[in-house]
């Protein structure tokens, strides 16, 4: 990565890192963790599609961040991350094909999250448990969220940021865009 990179990258970070912040303390944290989550950062996991790698490293590094300031456990602070990791890199592969990217870039965040946050005992199962497994209930809430995040808010995102105006804005400043 070039220092460009680096600093789109870290740029992304602050953000993911940010927006999940006001996002806990406006609307409390069970809204960023637990079993019925909508994390409104992970909207920015679309953004890969349009700058590539700097978005991949970025909210990748901003779950860590997150999750290693949460703590719920050693899992989360390194799958939650993984997750982010997989994501992002789908929606980047996908490019082409962005609704798709993004549709299919926010499973790994459901199926990973939701594998193994049904295991901590001290957070309530999701809604979904009284007709599925929890483990499944679990895969399949935080899934509709991410879904949700990526593939609806985050999509609108990539699609408002791709106007040309805005890409030329960003070439002219030596970003790499992929639109």
């Amino acid at each position: 990565m070039d220092i460009k990179e680096l600093s789109l990258a870290s740029i992304f970070t602050s953000l993911y890192v940010v927006i999940n912040v006001v996002q806990m303390f406006s609307l409390g944290s069970y809204t960023i963790y637990g079993p019925v989550q909508l994390r409104v950062a992970d909207c920015l996991i679309a953004l890969a599609a349009l700058l590539g790698k700097p978005v991949v490293v970025g909210v990748t590094v901003g779950a860590f961040l997150v999750n290693a300031y949460y703590f719920l456990g050693p899992v989360d602070v390194i799958l939650g991350p993984v997750a982010n990791l997989v994501a992002a890199t789908v929606v980047y592969l996908l490019r082409k094909r962005q609704l798709l990217g993004c549709t299919i870039g926010a499973l790994p965040v459901g199926v990973i999250v939701g594998g193994y946050l049904w295991t901590y005992p001290f957070l309530p199962p999701p809604a979904f448990a009284e007709f599925l497994p929890v483990w499944a209930a679990s895969i399949a809430s935080i899934t509709i969220s991410s879904v949700i995040a990526i593939a609806v808010l985050g999509y609108g995102l990539l699609r408002a940021l791709s106007k040309p105006n805005i890409i030329g804005s960003l070439k002219a400043r030596g970003l790499k865009v992929f639109i």
